[in-house]
């Protein structure tokens, strides 16, 4: 009889204990899905863009993808004209011309990025401003906020101006 009535407690104990997983991991579960959803909202970074037409239009990429990344995710640049985003292979028609304000928001140039610059630079002189679009990372910094915006403008020769 002490046998039964310790089996039959050990069975009582393992059900509870089951329980207690489940209710645990389905409440994990729903907190990393609250998580994941807080932190995809706190990686967004919205910008403004001037189009050919001169019509502004907002750009939101995620903190961590590049400006080139953002741009042609909204249209705004044609994916074939930019099929890459490694510094080899650039031919700096991702060129963009970033703001002061905003620059100083910026990590500074690689000597990759600066030799790319020079490189395919018709005056072969480096602007201060210039920037490649496939090597700005988009931060929470780059925000556009208040009266401060980061203006984007795709000149009709593929070229990008980010003022």
């Amino acid at each position: 009889m002490a046998l039964m009535s310790r089996l039959g407690i050990k069975r009582l104990s393992s059900r509870i204990h089951s329980k207690s997983l489940i209710s645990r991991s389905s409440a994990t579960a729903t907190d990393t899905a609250t998580a994941t959803s807080k932190k995809v909202s706190d990686r967004i970074v919205k910008l403004f863009a001037v189009d050919p037409e001169g019509k502004k239009r907002e750009v939101v990429g995620l903190s961590g993808q590049t400006l080139l990344k953002a741009l042609t995710n909204v249209g705004l640049i044609e994916p074939a004209s930019h099929r890459l985003e490694e510094i080899d292979a650039c031919s700096a028609e991702c060129e963009v011309s970033i703001a002061q304000e905003w620059l100083e928001k910026l990590p500074p140039r690689s000597y990759d990025e600066e030799y790319v610059l020079k490189r395919n630079s018709r005056a072969r002189v480096l602007n201060r401003h210039s920037r490649l679009g496939c090597q700005v990372v988009l931060t929470p910094d780059l925000q556009a906020r208040y009266l401060y915006e980061v203006q984007v403008e795709i000149k009709s020769d593929g070229g990008l101006v980010v003022g």
